[in-house]
């Protein structure tokens, strides 16, 4: 195989731009289908984007012989029972963020996928951007010294009217599973070993969907961690991370999509540097990376594996505000 033939599930508005998009730039990717709900929503995708095939059902598009991989956008309840379903079936997957509803979903997973010998990886494009390797680099190589502090935010201003998925419990939505794990997972990469959820606070929609949230945790080494996520932010973007050490800071603006703007600007006792940090954009990268471990068995930055560690938190989090954790009953 020199060439990664994938079918979407779900006619979802990141399909385009995570995938269909990035699959026209690169030699090792064909989208060849696509499934939805409905159908003729499908059909329609399909002839938009010049897709060979539209099937009538995520069944049959994981069942499709010249399906190699499935493309999981589907709202953040479905992502466990299809992507399990696409291992089943030999599939490999790339699966939108966050990984599953909860930890016990993710571990099954990673399992399942471990098992079948086939790539499972998380979308968190972000990290495959050299801006997310060059922030880890100052924070890890000791530039700032010893580490005390790691910050990040992910707040978005999201209309309430505007898409129900993400005030659905039972689809998985809330702020902490939306922009909050961009938020976790930004900070676990620059923060050394795995965090512990130490308190958190909810700003409700409603009684167990969070439209904000803010947390606090511990590392290992005795440093501390804060994320603030929020679909319903007072300013109109706030995506950034600020590291504090005892011989100096680091501050980034958007490390969600750098390849659109970024700053990143660093303190050393006193001398202050700022850079820009060039890539293309980051679903180019992170498809590649996905085809290339597929063909090639090359490693990816996003892992089945270090999903269970991401949902773990999250849960943490949830209940740290007195909200049950997503697709668990309380």
């Amino acid at each position: 195989m020199d060439q990664v033939r994938i079918g979407i599930l779900g006619a979802a508005r990141i399909a385009p731009t995570a995938v269909v998009k990035p699959a026209e730039r690169s030699p090792l990717v064909e989208v060849v289908a696509v499934a939805d709900r409905d159908t003729e929503r499908a059909a329609r995708f399909a002839r938009k984007y010049a897709i060979p095939m539209a099937h009538k059902s995520y069944d049959a598009l994981i069942d499709d012989p010249d399906v190699d991989a499935v493309y999981n956008p589907l709202p953040n309840a479905l992502h466990a029972p299809w992507t399990l379903r696409a291992i089943e079936a030999g599939k490999h997957v790339l699966c939108e963020k966050p990984f599953t509803a909860n930890e016990a979903e993710a571990r099954a997973v990673a399992a399942a996928a471990a098992s079948a010998g086939v790539v499972v990886t998380e979308a968190f494009h972000y990290r495959y951007h050299p801006l997310a390797e060059r922030i880890r680099t100052i924070v890890q190589d000791g530039s700032l010294g010893t580490v005390h502090s790691i910050s990040t935010w992910m707040c978005i201003p999201w209309p309430l009217f505007d898409d129900e998925i993400r005030y659905s419990y039972d689809l998985g939505g809330g702020a902490m599973m939306d922009t909050g794990c961009y938020a976790v997972h930004c900070m676990r990469l620059l923060g050394t070993g795995e965090p512990k959820v130490v308190s958190a606070r909810a700003l409700l929609h409603t009684p167990r969907i969070d439209r904000a949230m803010t947390a606090e945790f511990s590392f290992p080494d005795g440093s501390t961690g804060r994320i603030d996520c929020s679909l319903w932010s007072r300013q109109f973007l706030r995506i950034a991370a600020h590291v504090t050490g005892d011989r100096g800071e680091l501050r980034v603006v958007n490390f969600v999509r750098p390849h659109l703007f970024n700053r990143l600007r660093w303190t050393v006792q006193g001398h202050t540097m700022r850079e820009t940090v060039r890539g293309e954009a980051t679903f180019d990268a992170q498809l590649r990376g996905f085809a290339r471990a597929v063909l090639y068995g090359e490693p990816t930055l996003t892992p089945a594996e270090d999903a269970v560690f991401t949902m773990r938190l999250i849960d943490d989090v949830y209940r740290a505000a007195g909200l049950p954790p997503r697709g668990i009953s309380s």
